[in-house]
């Protein structure tokens, strides 16, 4: 078996591992028939890119009983078309013997199961939990009043953010009075403090659990190199913020230098993938110091909608929130606050 973080296919087939024809979707602990769902409708979208795969949805500790399992796989039949839907295998266990919907999976899928659920296992913690909900709601709701500012549906908020109703519900209850409502329920910010980003600052790290790199040859290549390099490699699910992204959103802005090279991964249910690195620069060596300073810093998107911005020359740019909380968390205080305020400054004009 491959592994998930050195196989590049894997990651652009959207699920957590892809071995031979067999592609494998695996969620720990299920307790809503909407994980089940989406979890289906991912692996056909695979699939359908994918002639002549097969496809597993592996529900280990699952919480639903095998009843409801079994009707949610007639609603996908009534949806899914046929050839799609006679390659397609709902799953349920965690060891060697997996008990299969609509049929068991021979002995040799039984033993690649078992080897993803055990890899998969250990870092089922590692995607969203409902303790980064706050974080990610409230930065998308942040980032829709700075670049639109139109209301929004609850609706709009769980596809955007991938978090279920429920927990968007909670979160927003949280806000208080910082959530306008509308007559028709939607809703937006009503406005955004100074206190409130800070509230957001204090979260970002552990939130987007970024990863630090520092050059050990004694000659680091500046981040320019390293953004050319990166054009080449075109690692997926990869954009560019920091002050190379500030300064693409305002060029006017009197941001002089490039003190390191801040990237952000669309990586909502698992780890960073940070296995481009070595090829980008094999002196760049990964540091735990906080206050030791960085060459590049790599950081999760947790939502399910990444909201990067197409890039001309290949990549993509992070969105404006994302480039804010890099500059703050490379200590370059006086740039992000006026990035901030050019932020604000543009906002679109609404009722």
């Amino acid at each position: 078996m491959r592994s998930r973080t050195s196989n590049r296919k894997q990651n652009e087939s959207g699920v957590d591992a892809e071995i031979g024809h067999r592609l494998i979707e695996v969620k720990i602990g299920v307790a809503a028939l909407r994980s089940v769902r989406m979890g289906l409708m991912q692996l056909a979208y695979a699939m359908a890119d994918r002639p002549g795969s097969e496809g597993f949805l592996v529900l280990p500790d699952v919480a639903v009983t095998r009843e409801r399992l079994e009707s949610e796989w007639r609603l996908a039949a009534s949806i899914l078309r046929p050839e799609l839907l006679d390659r397609l295998n709902l799953c349920i266990g965690d060891q060697a013997d997996f008990i299969g919907i609509p049929r068991n999976p021979d002995p040799d899928a039984q033993r690649v199961l078992s080897q993803v659920v055990a890899e998969v296992r250990p870092h089922a913690g590692a995607g969203q939990t409902r303790g980064d909900a706050a974080f990610v709601v409230l930065k998308i709701l942040l980032h829709h009043w700075l670049t639109d500012g139109k209301p929004v549906t609850t609706d709009w908020l769980a596809r955007t953010s991938g978090y279920s109703y429920p927990t968007i519900a909670s979160v927003l209850h949280s806000l208080g009075s910082l959530i306008e409502r509308q007559s028709d329920r939607r809703l937006r910010l009503r406005w955004f403090s100074r206190e409130e980003f800070a509230r957001l600052m204090a979260v970002s790290d552990r939130a987007r659990a970024t990863i630090r790199f520092a050059d050990r040859s004694g000659q680091p290549r500046s981040p320019e190199s390293h953004i050319r390099r990166l054009q080449e490699l075109d690692p997926p699910r990869l954009a560019i913020g920091g002050v190379p992204g500030a300064k693409h959103y305002f060029r006017d802005l009197d941001l002089v230098g490039i003190p390191r090279l801040d990237l952000s991964q669309h990586c909502p249910r698992r780890h960073l993938d940070v296995g481009f690195i070595e090829k980008l620069d094999p002196a760049l060596k990964r540091i735990e110091d906080p206050l030791e300073p960085a060459t590049v810093v790599v950081h999760a998107i947790r939502h399910a909608d990444p909201l990067f911005t197409p890039r001309e020359d290949g990549l993509q740019w992070a969105d404006p929130v994302e480039c804010l909380l890099d500059l703050h968390e490379a200590r370059l205080e006086t740039q992000a606050t006026r990035f901030l305020e050019a932020l604000q400054r543009n906002r679109p004009a609404t009722s």
